[in-house]
């Protein structure tokens, strides 16, 4: 592995998260020799194992790796921060700009940098993190300060919220509750908690089966759910949250795990490949994942508008399907021919792994309309079960840092 210096590469791909290299390991895999992956950050976070970071039940250790260590080899790595895009034409390859005033060409370019937390769309939320009294596993370095503020409480108001789509994998903000909501069951401290559930819609999923079980979850456990609703503003330990029902403000808590609201990179609106999403999603073929209106340019993952949920397990779709279509253009350098009717496409499948307690999970498969799309006929990996709970603490993390991002899955 070599670091970049501005060289032109066959593929630029600008991420380097479980999309971008996961990708950037396939295409090597497959016999594409000159990637470039530009990533500012020098830790990298397997995002899924936050959830349990914050229910105690994993270290921070467990999540991290170093970014550098990750890069597969003969994979050019720019410890950089892209600033600006210019999506090239006809007679001009497509290039990024860096803050440190790289300009990287690419015949292909892959955009999948992520989401970045809009905090600006909640007032308040970024001096309520910093004040310690509102966290959340979604936020990274704010993770480990979730447990220790609901492990030993006995009594005191809470809320929790699941933020609106566009959002990693927006439902799994229901497991620190959950969890959290089975630790003090067991402490037998539950019933003196008043707890919120603040949800964006009316249904945590909006998939029938799976959301029985969570409505049995939330009334078993004594959450009052406001649906559809969002979190306005946070001051002084309080939240004002707005619905259907109105207004109102619960004050005094001892703890608030709010996610923040979404939005792509802003540069990726400046360079025009934005469609009509509030949140600047990249405008692709939801299929093909290339650009509607410029050849060169690609994405996938969160950033990327798929009309679908984002997921690891539907990255995992992405992927495969993107090498596959960018391995064909670039052996043959055409990376500005249409794509085949009869290639590979991705159907829109993601996956929300669901935890009812502290020991049961549901694995709930859905395609790009909500509809059940499981990818094995027996067991109902929708059903809470002990042995998924097992596979997505244990297990997946394993393949994602062993095989996933070296494009063997």
């Amino acid at each position: 592995m070599t670091v970049g210096s501005g060289a032109d590469h066959d593929v630029v791909v600008v991420g380097g998260g479980n999309a971008g290299i996961s990708l950037a390991a396939r295409l090597l895999r497959r016999g594409v020799r000159d990637v470039a992956v530009v990533e500012p950050r020098e830790r990298h976070h397997y995002r899924p194992l936050l959830s349990y970071v914050g229910a105690g039940l994993a270290p921070m250790s467990s999540v991290e790796r170093p970014t550098r260590s990750l890069v597969p080899d003969g994979c050019t790595l720019v410890p950089d921060r892209v600033t600006a895009v210019d999506p090239g034409g006809p007679d001009a390859p497509a290039a990024v700009r860096t803050a440190g005033g790289r300009r990287l060409r690419a015949r292909t370019l892959v955009l999948c940098p992520g989401l970045e937390e809009d905090w600006d769309a909640t007032p308040g939320l970024a001096a309520a993190y910093a004040d310690g009294w509102a966290a959340s596993t979604f936020v990274g370095e704010s993770a480990t300060r979730v447990w220790p503020a609901l492990r030993d409480l006995e009594t005191g108001r809470l809320l929790f919220s699941v933020p609106p789509e566009p959002a990693p994998c927006a439902p799994t903000a229901l497991k620190p509750l959950l969890m959290a909501c089975d630790h003090w069951r067991r402490r037998g401290v539950l019933q003196r908690l008043d707890l919120t559930l603040v949800l964006p819609y009316d249904a945590a999923l909006g998939v029938a089966g799976p959301d029985r079980h969570l409505e049995d979850a939330f009334a078993s456990y004594g959450v009052r759910v406001v649906r559809g609703a969002r979190v306005e503003r946070l001051a002084d330990r309080s939240v004002t949250v707005t619905s259907p029902g109105g207004t109102e403000v619960a004050d005094d808590l001892a703890f608030a795990h709010v996610v923040p609201h979404y939005r792509a990179p802003r540069w990726i609106t400046d360079a025009g490949l934005a469609g009509d999403t509030a949140a600047g999603l990249v405008d692709v073929d939801p299929g093909t994942m290339r650009h509607r209106h410029h050849p060169a340019v690609w994405a996938l993952g969160d950033v990327a508008d798929l009309r679908t949920r984002p997921s690891g397990g539907a990255l995992r779709r992405q992927v495969a399907v993107l090498a596959d279509l960018l391995t064909d253009r670039l052996t043959d350098r055409l990376t500005g021919s249409p794509v085949a009717d009869d290639g590979p496409r991705y159907d829109g499948y993601t996956v929300m792994p669901i935890t009812l307690d502290r020991r049961r999970l549901m694995l709930v498969e859905i395609d790009r309309d909500g509809r059940p799309a499981p990818t094995v006929p027996f067991p109902d990996l929708a059903r809470p079960r002990r042995s998924t709970w097992l596979v997505d603490r244990y297990g997946l993390p394993q393949v994602y840092f062993r095989r996933i991002l070296r494009g063997r899955v």
